[in-house]
């Protein structure tokens, strides 16, 4: 587990498989956190370092399997966002159709928005918070873009929901994507959030 306030921490779990259709990546935070690095984010107004979170694998909650990742952070800005990112394997010179999927896991139902879910698949791993889409924005029914991703509000439900976004890539120049997913502070208040089953399925198109 890492804590994370005066300064910036990062770790790295793994699991990349190929398939008929392209190379596909699976994890279930089953054996720890390997080749994820977490980071995080917060307007100018606030210093990193002075924005808590907390990022690691734990077996409190889990929605398949024994482990999950769980994400933590405060809620005293009303700002910020914290995130896992982990390299995907992909042939350069192609063009993909792309699903990225997750579970994702809250307290409670809420019917104020007090945390979104952020994911993305891109060229590059996310260094502010405006790598990830604007609130409400999933690719999916975007067609080409320069990279996938959602924002999303969490708290729909009391415990796990899948969410899920597509991607149309351009030809890719690169041989490595990024998939990264987290939490992003919308309201005051600590909150603890876990992330399960995450997929990418990539098709040739």
């Amino acid at each position: 587990m890492i804590r994370v306030g005066a300064a910036v921490g990062a770790t790295t779990l793994a699991g990349c498989t190929g398939g008929s259709t392209g190379p596909a990546f699976g994890e279930g935070f089953e054996d720890g956190l390997g080749d994820w690095e977490s980071g995080a984010a917060i307007g100018p107004e606030v210093e990193l370092s002075e924005f808590e979170w907390e990022f690691g694998v734990s077996d409190t909650e889990a929605a398949s399997g024994d482990r999950s990742l769980r994400i933590w952070n405060e809620g005293d800005y009303d700002d910020g966002v914290t995130w896992g990112v982990h390299p995907v394997s992909v042939e350069s010179g192609q063009a993909y159709q792309v699903t990225v999927s997750a579970q994702f896991w809250s307290e409670s139902e809420s019917f104020n928005t007090l945390r979104d879910a952020v994911m993305r698949l891109g060229p590059e791993p996310p260094a502010v918070e405006e790598d990830f889409p604007h609130p409400g924005v999933n690719t999916t029914d975007l067609g080409q873009t320069p990279y996938g991703g959602l924002r999303e509000p969490l708290w729909l439900t009391d415990g796990w929901r899948e969410y899920t976004f597509e991607w149309t890539t351009p030809e890719l120049s690169t041989d490595t994507l990024y998939v990264a997913l987290g939490t992003s502070v919308i309201w005051e208040g600590d909150a603890t959030h876990y992330i399960d089953d995450v997929t990418v399925n990539i098709e040739t198109r």
